[in-house]
């Protein structure tokens, strides 16, 4: 306890003398200085002069946590004999996680293990089975939460979907040995196996070696995706359409007769509408003039996607810019049909089959997005050949007149062919290879994000020589020195460059930049931009801000690159242009046209490879926010970064194109996904029950057609109607209420629309993009209703809902019910459990308000036994009185029944 003041100079020479003969090294990790209070810099920490400093000096604990938290730490581990410093850690940052290993008094595995659970439940990854050996574990049942004897505690569904077996035994004895074997514990296997110890010295660090190997191969491959093409067979020669169909055409469109002759053969009714570029609310106009004329419209077909060319002065396709535009005119001019639409080689559907037009890519990347946001308003895609001829037209109306039930279709000289997603896991009888060995210079666009760095040090691992690290902020970016030093380190001289990569002329710039004895080898693009917004609200400006940096970046890459004989070109693209995302249009649109073009570029003998990533844990633009919380409840699990970088490896090494890598629950992402409308995209993974049942919903959602599942949504929506008509008028908005309150819950995977708070913000509850959607699918099945994908952005609460559906019903709502006092009286109400409520004393006085309570004659016994919410009381449903109830002091009374007054 002397250390660290003038008590400590009387041995101050004799340490000195000590430390001059003494080895410093200098460390591997970033350490915090305790003389100074900052990250140490490279030599402070290697003479004797330092360490007589420090234990004479002031200690700049303080300094140091706070150096650290600007670093971006959250979390500290105290390895020492109390826990004085995790207590002096959280006085200085109160939101961190402060986890001593050992403290005094306490027993140690106790208190290793609360540690442990702290950090693991705070987000840290644990590797649990250290802790918990196999074979030693006992599942104990979590309890209800308090005084609502309801369980929160997720009870996960087996994952039926999987192709792997398991690794763990089910015999107890062979998972001890395997156990064993991963501890290294030589003694137990030779009394196990009864040979010498000394026999299995090289054997069992082999096992153990190849025991964790295997294990991350097979959870690898259970993560491993591919998009593969299915044909069609048994179909008609040609459809038949009905109704009138308008066809949306760009000027001068070289389809629009072919297109026009193939829909009237087939019986429909056309009309032509030329898009006039650029300007939606023409659009509009003209959409919302054809169908007064027509009627009602049954179909739309767009060809405005066929436009490889890009608008002036950005890297936004205009063909993208057409399709999105015309998905919002549409809706703005009142037209529900299904929207099919056209793109000419933009996809591939085998190795014969060349992706011509990779600029067309991104409109696929929109009708995935679409499908989720509008179900009822979307048909599909369809991808045609560059000849086109009558039978392609005979194929097209067979599409559109959904015969078939797919929405995402290529026609090709063999017939109609449909996408689906299908696993992929590693080829083991494919030879294998030693890993690709990166040369000369490698650029990394983003290589200073989350994302970028964790390839760089994969790079840097493999013996890259030279990285060329892109950011927009460059050398500026928080942390950015730190990785080059780290980089360093591993023997890679690094070159940190500030550039859009969306800007050609910089870009230009920094490759021209590149030494000439370590040339360009091999780019890694993983810059991005999150995106956040329903289709039907984003604009052109917003289009080009997100797709500049995928769109724009990757294509400036390609064409200033592409006479380099790359021997990687490597970029990072994301799940949702795989299968789409609510609120995520211009991200699956940018993803999409990367997929598109690494396919391009092998078509034309050079190197490609996209990996579209589920999410990573902690990491990228997915992580942002309480995205990962989002993401878990659908059913994607954040992923290892080192399993994600090992599949990347992977899928380098092995010379693959266009993989998905995502760690996906099918069981929960897919009914979700499929709530309201199929995707055969996923046939092949989703629970046979889950396709049926959601496909057959989904269908006639988005159809309109009849049949038993139609019935049941009629019937469902009828039934509410029929509910409200026949409830007293002061009721009708508390019905309107539980049904939000209900559906959210459900969205959200909890027991009870109870546990949803009327007043509460939908962004509050963990809503997203994709939740809002799903939610709006729901209460519009529900209801009966069109609603926007907007609905819970522009009604914040459940109250807000409730109370526009009650609007668009034209629900009769007294004007009382609306007062804010009964508000703040029934939403306090609701968070109190009747226990606390009898304690006070008011259950009966609240009942008699309600009408319930007899002054005269009653039973003793109390009606609420079986009551867990104030919201089970029908009788609160007729509150008489409120006029003259002081809401305040209610409010104060219930939530301080202690007081004398109460």
């Amino acid at each position: 306890h002397a250390f660290h003041s003038a008590l400590m100079e009387p041995m101050l020479a004799e340490f000195a003398a000590v430390l001059e003969g003494l080895t410093f090294q200098e460390p591997r990790i970033p350490l915090v200085s305790n003389l100074t209070g900052l990250v140490a810099e490279p030599g402070l920490m290697s003479t004797p002069d330092y360490w007589v400093r420090q234990v004479r000096e002031a200690v700049r604990f303080a300094d140091g946590v706070d150096a650290l938290d600007q670093h971006g730490v959250t979390r500290f581990v105290e390895v020492g004999p109390e826990g004085v410093l995790s207590a002096l850690a959280g006085q200085i940052l109160p939101d961190a996680v402060c986890a001593p290993l050992l403290r005094k008094g306490r027993d140690e595995h106790e208190t290793v293990l609360s540690a442990l659970a702290a950090l693991w439940t705070s987000g840290a990854e644990i590797d649990w089975s250290r802790v918990l050996p196999q074979g030693r574990r006992v599942r104990v049942p979590l309890p209800t939460y308090a005084f609502q004897r309801d369980r929160y505690w997720p009870d996960p569904a087996p994952n039926t979907t999987s192709t792997m077996p398991a690794l763990d035994a089910a015999d107890p004895v062979e998972a001890e040995f395997w156990d064993a074997v991963e501890r290294g514990d030589l003694a137990e296997l030779a009394d196990t196996l009864d040979v010498g110890s000394q026999t299995l010295d090289t054997v069992v660090p082999a096992l153990a070696s190849w025991r964790v190997r295997r294990r991350r191969e097979a959870t690898i491959d259970r993560w491993r995706y591919r998009v593969d093409w299915t044909p069609l067979t048994g179909l008609p020669a040609t459809g038949l359409l009905f109704g009138a169909w308008l066809i949306v055409v760009p000027r001068d469109s070289e389809l629009t007769d072919w297109a026009t002759a193939a829909l009237r053969a087939a019986g429909a009714d056309v009309t032509v509408v030329v898009d006039p570029g650029s300007d939606r609310d023409a659009l509009t106009a003209r959409l919302g003039e054809a169908s007064r004329e027509l009627g009602e419209v049954s179909g739309v077909l767009s060809l405005t996607a066929v436009v490889g060319a890009a608008l002036p002065g950005s890297a936004l396709p205009e063909g993208t810019a057409a399709t999105v535009s015309l998905v919002q005119a549409l809706g703005l001019a009142g037209i529900e049909a299904p929207l099919w639409v056209v793109t000419r080689g933009a996809v591939s559907t085998g190795d014969t089959d060349p992706l011509e037009t990779p600029a067309q890519g991104p409109v696929w990347g929109i009708g995935r997005v679409a499908a989720l946001e509008s179900p009822g308003r979307w048909g599909g895609l369809v991808d045609i050949p560059e000849v086109v001829d009558t039978r392609a037209g005979d194929l097209m109306t067979v599409v559109l007149s959904e015969d078939t039930d797919e929405d995402q279709v290529a026609i090709r000289d063999t017939g109609l062919l449909a996408r689906r997603l299908v696993r992929a896991p590693m080829d083991t009888a494919r030879p294998a290879h030693a890993g690709w060995r990166p040369t000369g210079t490698v650029l990394v666009t983003g290589g200073l994000g989350a994302l970028g760095a964790e390839s760089a040090r994969w790079l840097a691992q493999r013996g890259a020589p030279h990285l060329v690290l892109l950011g927009r902020r460059g050398g500026e970016t928080p942390g950015a020195d730190a990785l080059a030093d780290e980089l360093a380190a591993l023997g890679c001289r690094v070159t940190l460059a500030t550039c859009d990569v969306a800007d050609r002329e910089s870009l230009a710039g920094v490759l021209a930049a590149v030494p000439e004895d370590l040339p360009l080898t091999a780019v890694l693009h993983a810059a991005g931009v999150g995106d956040a917004g329903a289709l039907d609200a984003i604009d052109a400006a917003h289009l080009d801000a997100v797709l500049g940096a995928k769109i724009g970046g990757a294509l400036h890459l390609h064409e200033l690159t592409r006479d380099l004989c790359l021997e990687q070109f490597i970029v990072f693209s994301s799940g949702a242009a795989v299968w789409g995302g609510g609120g995520q249009g211009a991200y699956a649109a940018g993803n999409a046209f990367l997929d598109a073009l690494v396919r391009h570029r092998r078509d034309r003998g050079l190197a490609g490879t996209s990996v579209a990533w589920g999410t990573w844990a902690g990491a990228g633009l997915a992580a942002a926010g309480d995205a990962d919380g989002g993401l878990l409840r659908r059913g994607v699990t954040p992923m290892d970064p080192a399993l994600g970088v090992q599949a990347l490896a992977q899928a380098v090494d092995r010379a693959e194109d266009c993989l998905t890598v995502a760690d996906v629950d099918w069981n929960v992402f897919g009914a979700a996904f499929t709530a309201v409308r199929p995707s055969p995209l996923l046939a092949e993974l989703l629970p046979s029950e889950t396709a049926e049942t959601t496909g057959a919903l989904g269908a006639t959602w988005a159809t309109g057609t009849a049949g038993t599942a139609g019935t049941e949504l009629a019937d469902e929506a009828s039934a509410l109607a029929a509910r409200l008509a026949a409830a007293p008028v002061r009721q009708r908005p508390q019905i309107l209420l539980d049904v939000v309150r209900a559906e959210a819950a459900m969205v959200l995977r909890y027991g009870d629309g109870r546990t949803v708070a009327a007043g509460q913000a939908f962004k509050d509850l963990g809503f997203d993009s994709l939740t809002a959607v799903e939610l709006r699918n729901r209460l519009s099945r529900v209801t009966g209703l069109r609603l926007p994908s907007s609905l819970v952005f522009n009604h914040r609460t459940p109250n807000g809902v409730a109370a526009h559906l009650g609007e668009e019903l034209g629900v009769a709502v007294d004007d009382r019910s609306t007062d804010a006092e009964e508000a703040a009286v029934r939403e306090t109400l609701a968070t109190i459990p009747i226990e606390r409520l009898r304690e006070a004393g008011l259950m009966k006085a609240l009942l008699g308000l309600a009408g319930t309570a007899d002054q005269t004659s009653r039973d003793e016994s109390d009606p609420l036994d079986d009551v867990d919410d104030v919201d089970d009381v029908d009788g609160l449903d007729d509150l008489d009185d409120l006029d003259d109830l002081d809401a305040d002091a209610l409010i104060e009374i219930a939530l301080n029944p202690e007081r004398d007054d109460a």
